[in-house]
């Protein structure tokens, strides 16, 4: 036994604080992380003792809790994994009640399950000498857990989930109260202050707010039901409660509860056994009798989830136990039939031997019961029987329970099928957990209501008025209304709320009754008219005066349309639909159907209305819901958390077919034409939201989803996966896991096969997954599934899906998860499984790394692990088994590079790197695996580089080659190129070292090895996208431009224009604040703030750019233009106040989302239009594939929306702060045939080619349009620069070649950070912050055309020392001018010049070291470049301002180095540390290319 000293290892998980001298651990920040709580034993175990731990705390944020094990890794080298079941290399772990090793399960149903221990329990493992693995539970064995445990091992104890806090303690057999109390140093009283049963009321007596009443009930609920509240337990019985006998081992728990075979003569069983159901249950309601396999043991909870009702019969369920053997029984037609040895509970009472023997045992009846609820049994160890429903404890129901029970359950009446519930079970659990919070707390996060149900209505709820239609009536203490004689009157059933509404304040009712003899239906709306006054009119749209409705799917005011297309129809709505009315507190009023906001269908509605609802024609009966939060504000869908990754390729554009199908559960919703879905009454449902694709899956192709918005109430999230039950053949039940033949998925961690756990601990775990994360399905033609998420592959789930059947994508929006959409990687993939394909579309993605496309493959050597999205590779153990390849075959002429991250010096040899026709994908399959080097490659054609030796399959080819790689340090980069002529070349830095080997086959992919020194290395390289010409952006200069021809008027591009667009301008018809002018190419808005929507009078044509540029802005107002186009004729278009008020084909542009008949469909696209500034021209095009694309100063963003109709018109909403914009598409050459001067490129230099890539070139607009001229930041900077009273000759006289790089402008611009100069390319960044005031360069010099071929770097100076530099014009010494037109000598290797010799006074004098940098963030120190203070001018304010230079330097005249100013830490984490400083001595080694300043 573990005696007392025994001790924590000091190395522990990153959140572990031990105390009391190693004996305690906790994990900190307990309610934010779950997991990093991992902790060992300092010592190995010795055979035979046990190491204990108690659990000190508990919290009730997280499931899971502790587990417990043994690895045979030390300690003292272990690389801690986030939690136990990590752990590799010989580890065992108990996790639950499962067996784990090395992650995998080996055994489901072991000993206690962990997961219900409370504080003050203990739990202890034990390797035994004959190297067996036993765990303790509160000082009783459970067993053998697993065998074969090597002789050296540590204990593992993982402080996860609920477990915050444990000490080790000694583990002794099962002793008295006393002597475990005796040792105060360690012990704590176990924790005997769980609560019986919940309060009746969830009203707060403190007055919580409704979130943290829904936390109060919700951690009361999982505390009572995770610790001692129920004794559940599918394994041997808590210590102390042994079987009958005494000195018996105790049971394992292998042998679950399960249905008998034996079974009633309806009843059905499947899901091995533990779902029943009750044959043709319209027609018959009895003989439907189930009992367990077995007999129930001691405090063994018997508990049954009800998965389906019929609303047919009276009664239902009942459940019991029974003395009888089902081997032996001849089942009755009713368990109430048999006369001996029975105890069954029926409605509220309990039955004992067919007779009631208590008529009023529990306030719940199992006949009010609901899918979904749970009913369970136990008998204790004193014989008592006790009941329990969701989990809340009945009480006794009889003391007289018999030794030896089966448990039985009679499907009666309405009760058709039922599932056992085991507690190990992930989705048992969760839905458990669910029913529970939904029985016991059906109000939380609602307006608060009495929840006593004691005394008065309270005057405050919303009811009927008593005054109604003369052939209406209200009935249900004023919560229903209805006409009675539906049949025979189609009107006068109008009735109205009994107070006025406040403030967003929901009205909502639920139709509970339609007749098919009328037309028209319910009609729903606000009036003035007190319903204690008002005589009432035979249908509200009669009357003419303070009263606004909607009807069908229009918006009537007094009578009158006033929004024809609005919403949802209400015409077709059927009996179950809701429908809602709101007045926010601006005064504007919305509508809902089915919990979805309509949108924004009056203004200027006054407070103090009334709600009206209109019981007409078809519509019979409706009552008023209480639920009002369920419905989400039109703020709620704007701007809430519907959130989209911004990593996710457009969002959730999709160009695939792939759509949810029509046919869904109950509570589903689709929208956006197919491609979202979302769950209705999130908050007081959590199931019954299963959504299927439209069409079964292709062999390879990806289905992925986007989470777009979750709630915080529910346990569990969203489960995936696939079916091959047609959606039309699918009878959806609560949860896909339901469903017992033909369906594949994964819940949490666990890989499911027709709802039974097929392995748990798979890669990923939904639960964990929040808004934004992206998940993906994908069917292989070997028949395999595989799950991505966030477009990484996780693996293999499960193999051996039916290759002859078509299966679709199923998504059960369960639990946490509310709503999804569909993202646009949704499509086909190659056979490697790659995720980057998807850049391939014809549409531009951006890879989630910025500027990186490349990735490595899954498919990799056992010592690897991947980091950032796949970009990063780290070598984790040892100094071998680190091959890794790229995800996708190197094209011709791509670098595919590398930067090596990280050494470990204690290993000898370095990396290797090369090309090989080994297909990734097929190492999984390979029968010996990946080697342990690269050189033992050999089973296909693979040419490697090692140091400086070339081999082909292990041979020998060439000695000496290039720089050897064993030589590259941190920070060196190192890439391989695969040629057109079959050569492999490798790059050092950006230097190519010549061919390495011929003859190279034309498919092949990259492979690396991290071996020896070098453990870690990151992509820097991108691969190259081939866009269709659809979709590319408009080109602006030509491919073979020169650095020598910017002076020249610029060629042509390339392409050849199409037709030009034909003159477009405004239409009359527009918002009543819009005037015309410069011939309908002007719009201007007069008045007010909104009313300002112009559409263009022409139809877009397909694949041409129409722009609009911002004339004037008044800072007046907040938030500004949108824009987009409509699918409808604009000629009669009633237009609305504001254009996300468009309902009916419209595509919006707003902010920087998407919108989609005012739903959001998309978020994080392209810059906020609201911080576009005057001059920003923004356009649209609607490509040849139907894809809208937003322009911004001439830049693509990317796809916006699909699936656009043809013809559409574009529309433009002057609203807010925009109050003129003019068409500026006539004067723009059309999409492919852009010319334009190459200087307006600004910082993009064109011509800068690296091996065979050509850089992104970003066009700035035209001087006319150029957006700094109403730039603030810019302005102020050139205020400053004013006043450092610099002749305006040394600055360029073009005020376009002047650059902000603030945060607006840089965003509008499509600025990448980091850009390639020179010859060899190096990398600087750009000087993101500051302000750039171009100076002009002597056009006599010929450095000017060869700047080039030098490098681009900042020198950080002071205020004083600009205009002596100007003066020099270079860094150095000497006194040469910029202006100086004096012949120079040519440096003919670096085109560097220099004085004539006799020129320089100083000549001979030691020469000044110049300290420059690549990146300002290090340069722009202020050991560099000092701040001064000033006072601007124009607002007289006080500001700090400093000043830098930004130069061209030659290569080869600098040696790169450390920094030399203190930098606690890399300032810019593109360039290492050993690089971040060069120093130069050589005269004419720089060029001045401008002056930067930056101001606070």
């Amino acid at each position: 036994m573990s005696g007392p000293g025994a001790e924590l290892h000091p190395r522990t998980g990153k959140l572990v604080t031990l105390a009391q001298g190693g004996r305690s651990a906790a994990r900190s920040q307990p309610g934010q992380e779950f997991n990093h709580g991992l902790v060992l034993s300092r010592e190995p175990l010795r055979p035979g003792r046990v190491f204990a731990v108690r659990i000190d705390r508990k919290v009730n944020s997280w499931s899971g809790s502790i587990e417990i094990g043994v690895t045979a890794l030390d300690p003292d080298h272990l690389d801690f994994p986030s939690s136990a079941t990590g752990l590799k290399g010989g580890s065992w772990v108990i996790s639950g009640c499962s067996v784990l090793r090395d992650g995998r399960s080996i055994l489901e149903e072991y000993g206690q399950d962990l997961d219900q221990l409370g504080e003050g329990d203990r739990v202890g493992i034990q390797r035994t000498a004959n190297g067996e693995l036993h765990l303790w539970v509160n000082g009783q064995d459970c067993g053998v857990a697993a065998t074969g445990i090597p002789p050296r091992v540590w204990a593992v104890v993982d402080l996860y989930g609920k477990c915050t806090q444990v000490t080790v303690v000694p583990c002794e057999p099962e002793e008295t109260e006393e002597g475990a109390a005796g040792d105060e140093a360690l012990a704590l009283p176990r924790n005997q202050s769980r609560p019986d049963k919940f309060p009746n009321s969830l009203e707060s007596e403190n007055g919580l707010s409704s979130m943290e009443l829904s936390e109060v009930v919700s951690n009361a609920i999982l505390s009572a039901y995770n610790d001692s509240l129920l004794s559940v337990s599918l394994g041997s019985p808590p210590s102390g409660e042994g079987p009958p006998g005494g000195g018996s081992a105790p049971l394992t728990s292998n042998d679950a509860l399960l249905f008998h075979e034996k079974c009633g003569t309806l009843i059905k069983l499947s899901n091995n056994n533990k779902t029943a159901e009750r044959r043709r249950p319209l027609d018959e309601f009895n003989n439907g009798v189930v009992m367990t396999n077995r007999p129930l043991r001691d405090n063994e909870m018997f508990e049954i989830r009800i998965d389906k009702l019929v609303d047919k019969w009276s009664g239902s369920i009942e459940i019991g136990v029974t003395t009888h053997n089902p081997n032996s029984l001849e089942y009755p037609a009713t368990m109430t039939n048999l006369r001996s040895g029975t105890i069954m509970m029926s409605g509220c009472g309990i039955l004992t031997n067919g007779k009631g023997t208590r008529r009023e045992y529990c306030e719940f009846s199992l006949d009010e019961l609901q899918e979904g609820d749970h009913i369970g049994l136990t008998r204790k160890s004193n014989n008592a029987l006790h009941f329990y429903i969701n989990g809340i404890d009945q009480g006794v129901a009889t003391t007289l329970t018999p030794q030896v029970v089966y448990g039985v359950v009679d499907l009666y009446g309405m009760a058709v099928k039922v599932t056992i519930v085991h507690n190990h079970n992930h989705s048992d659990r969760l839905r458990r957990n669910n029913a529970i919070m939904r029985a016991l707390s059906p109000d939380v996060g609602r307006r608060a209501l009495e929840a006593s149900g004691v005394g008065e209505p309270d005057p405050e709820r919303l009811l009927f008025h008593a005054n109604c239609g003369q052939k209406a009536a209200i009935i249900n203490e004023g919560r229903t209304a209805l006409r009675p004689h539906a049949t025979d009157d189609f009107n006068h059933g109008v009735v109205l709320s009994n107070r006025a509404l406040r403030n967003n304040e929901v009205f909502q009712v639920r139709i509970d009754k339609m007749v098919d003899k009328w037309a028209g239906s319910i009609e729903i709306g606000v009036t003035t008219h007190n319903p204690t006054y008002l005589q009432l009119p035979s249908t509200m749209t009669n009357l003419r005066s303070g009263t606004w409705m909607m009807t069908g799917n229009g918006v009537m005011h007094n009578g009158t349309t006033i929004l024809d297309e609005y919403g949802h129809n209400l015409d077709r709505l059927k009996a179950g639909d809701t429908v809602g009315v709101v007045r926010k507190e601006d005064g504007t009023l919305h509508f809902f159907v089915n919990g979805v906001a309509q949108g924004p269908a009056a203004w200027n509605v006054p407070p103090n209305v009334y709600a009206v609802v209109d019981l007409y024609g078809q519509a019979a009966q409706a009552t008023i819901l209480d639920d009002t939060d369920l419905l989400p504000l039109p703020d709620d869908l704007s701007e809430g958390n519907n959130q989209v990754s911004p990593s996710s390729p457009s969002s959730v554009a999709s160009v695939s077919d792939l759509r949810f199908h029509q046919l869904h559960g109950s509570n589903a919703v689709i929208t956006n034409g197919g491609r979202t879905a979302l769950r209705q009454n999130c908050r007081s449902e959590f199931n019954d939201a299963i959504v299927v694709s439209n069409r079964a899956l292709r062999d390879g192709e990806l289905f992925e989803i986007v989470i777009q918005k979750m709630v915080d109430r529910w346990s569990g999230s969203i489960e995936a996966g696939v079916t091959a039950i047609r959606p039309e053949d699918l009878e959806f039940p609560n949860t896909m896991t339901d469903i017992d033949y033909d369906t594949w998925m994964l819940s949490g961690t666990a890989i499911m096969q027709d709802g039974n756990t097929m392995r748990n601990n798979y890669g990923c775990d939904l639960d964990s997954l929040t808004t934004g994360s992206r998940i993906g399905m994908m069917r292989t033609a070997k028949g395999d599934l595989h799950y991505f998420i966030n477009g990484v592959d996780q693996g293999v789930a499960c193999s051996g899906l039916p290759s002859g059947k078509e299966v679709y994508a199923v998504v059960d929006l369960y639990g946490q998860c509310v709503q999804v959409s569909i993202t646009s990687a949704t499509g086909p993939m190659d056979n490697s499984l790659s995720t980057s394909n998807i850049t391939e579309k014809s549409f531009p993605i951006h890879s989630p790394v910025p500027g990186v496309a490349h990735r490595f493959h899954n498919s990799c050597g056992k010592n690897v692990a991947f980091q950032d999205d796949g970009c990063r590779a780290v070598r984790l153990a040892g100094y071998c088994h680190g091959i890794i390849f790229s995800m996708k075959e190197l094209k011709t002429d791509e670098v595919f590079e590398v930067k090596i991250e990280e050494l470990d010096e204690k290993w000898s040899g370095s990396f290797c790197l090369g090309l090989t026709t080994l297909l990734p994908s097929e190492v999984p399959y390979a029968a010996t695996g990946l080697p342990a080097s690269l050189l033992e490659l050999q089973s296909k054609a693979t040419w490697v580089v090692t140091g400086s030796e070339v081999r082909r399959n292990g041979l020998l080819q060439k000695q000496n080659y290039g720089c050897s790689l064993e030589r590259l340090g941190v920070g060196n980069r190192v890439g391989v190129k695969h040629c057109v002529d079959d050569t492999m070349h490798i790059l050092v830095d950006g230097e190519d070292m010549g061919p390495a080997a011929t003859g190279v086959a034309k498919n092949v992919y990259v492979v690396l090895d991290l071996y020896g020194r070098v453990t870690a290395v990151s992509i820097v390289s991108s691969t190259v996208l081939e866009e269709s010409d659809g979709t590319k952006p408009p080109s602006v200069t030509s491919e073979t431009c020169s650095e020598e021809e910017e002076e020249e008027e610029p060629a042509p591009c390339e392409h050849e224009a199409p037709v030009p667009l034909a003159a477009m301008e405004f239409l009359e018809n527009h918002g009543k604040n819009i005037l015309l002018s410069n011939s309908n190419l002007t719009a201007t808005r007069v008045a007010s703030y909104n009313q300002g929507i112009v559409v263009i009078a022409q139809p877009l044509p397909p694949g041409q750019l129409f722009q609009v540029q911002i004339n004037f802005l008044n800072p007046q107002w907040t938030s500004s233009l949108s824009l987009g186009v409509i699918g409808t004729s604009p000629e009669r278009l009633n237009f609305p106040a504001t254009a996300c008020s468009l309902k009916r084909s419209a595509w919006l542009l707003q902010r920087d989302s998407v919108f989609h008949n005012s739903l959001k469909i998309c978020e994080n696209y392209g810059p906020n239009l609201d911080t576009c500034p005057e001059g920003t021209v923004l356009g649209l095009l609607l490509d040849l594939s139907s894809c809208l694309h937003l322009y911004v100063n001439g830049m693509d963003q990317g796809v916006a929306a699909q699936d656009i109709p043809t013809p559409c018109y574009m529309l433009v909403d002057l609203y807010g702060q925009c109050e003129q914009v003019t068409i500026v598409t006539n004067d723009t050459p059309a999409l492919g045939g852009e010319s334009t001067d190459l200087h307006s490129q600004g910082d993009m230099e064109k011509a800068d080619m690296v091996d065979g890539i050509k850089e992104s070139v970003c066009w700035t607009p035209p001087v006319d349009m150029n957006t700094m001229k109403t730039c603030e930041y810019h302005a102020l900077c050139a205020r400053f620069k004013d006043l450092l009273l610099l002749p305006d000759d040394y600055f360029a006289e073009d005020p376009k070649f002047s650059l902000c790089y603030c945060e607006s402008c840089h965003k509008l611009r499509g600025d990448e950070a980091y850009y390639k100069r020179g010859e060899p390319p190096r990398d600087y960044a750009l000087p993101f912050g500051w302000c750039r005031f171009n100076l002009r360069v002597n056009p006599q010099l010929e450095v000017a055309s060869t700047c080039k071929k030098w490098h681009m770097a900042y020198h950080g100076t002071s205020v004083g020392a600009v205009r002596r530099m100007l003066d020099q014009g270079e860094l150095g010494a000497g006194s040469a001018s910029i202006l100086s037109c004096r012949p120079a000598k040519v440096d003919p290797q670096g085109g560097g010049y220099h004085e004539a010799e006799n020129s320089s006074p100083g000549h001979g004098a030691e020469p000044q070291c110049i300290l420059l940098s690549p990146t300002l963030r290090y340069a722009g120190l202020e050991a560099f470049a000092t701040k001064v203070q000033f006072r601007d001018p124009k607002s007289q304010r006080q500001h700090g301002a400093q000043v830098a230079f930004q130069v061209c330097v030659r290569p080869g005249s600098y040696k790169p180095g450390p920094p030399s100013a203190g930098a606690p830490e890399p300032p810019d984490p593109r360039f290492s540390m050993a690089e971040i400083e060069w120093v130069t001595k050589e005269k004419g080694a720089t060029v001045l290319y401008g002056l930067l300043v930056r101001v606070e």
